[in-house]
């Protein structure tokens, strides 16, 4: 019998996805991992900035009290965005030329699309990561060259 091994873009989001189970958000779990050379670099999950309560210890999301939709407000939000502190545990030179792998979900357990948000787009760039894989919300995977969002003009 023939034992099949995921390739490294589905082992490193699956690992992601695990990271992602550490977060404290209440609206949506996220998991990073940066990778080199198929070395993990750093990892990091979105959590509220060090000595800050977390949305767990307070028991409420000022975002969700607000109904303030996906993708905006950000600066009424405790949390560090995965990505970000995946980033920031890492040296200069471990980054340039890495790979991110991004996934997360809903509160309520179903995988959502983790495509990186315009600030954390600007923090990939400037890192000079190479390779942007994230889940898609549907069971697959988006792979990205993070220049290709110079076209857009982020």
């Amino acid at each position: 019998m023939k034992h099949l091994r995921p390739g490294w873009d589905e082992y490193f989001i699956n690992i992601a996805k695990a990271v992602s189970t550490r977060a404290t958000c209440n609206r949506r779990r996220y998991g990073a991992v940066v990778t080199r050379e198929n070395i993990i670099v750093s990892t990091g999950y979105n959590g509220a900035a060090a000595g800050v309560a977390d949305c767990l210890e307070v028991g409420k999301c000022t975002r969700m009290e607000l109904q303030i939709p996906h993708g905006q407000r950000y600066e009424l939000c405790h949390s560090v965005h995965a990505e970000a502190n995946a980033i920031i545990r890492a040296s200069a030179d471990e980054l340039k030329g890495s790979t991110i792998y991004v996934a997360g979900e809903e509160s309520d357990g179903s995988e959502c699309d983790s495509a990186p948000c315009m600030m954390c787009k600007r923090m990939i760039l400037n890192a000079r990561l190479s390779r942007v894989v994230y889940s898609d919300g549907s069971g697959g995977c988006r792979v990205i060259n993070p220049t290709d969002w110079l076209k857009d003009r982020i």
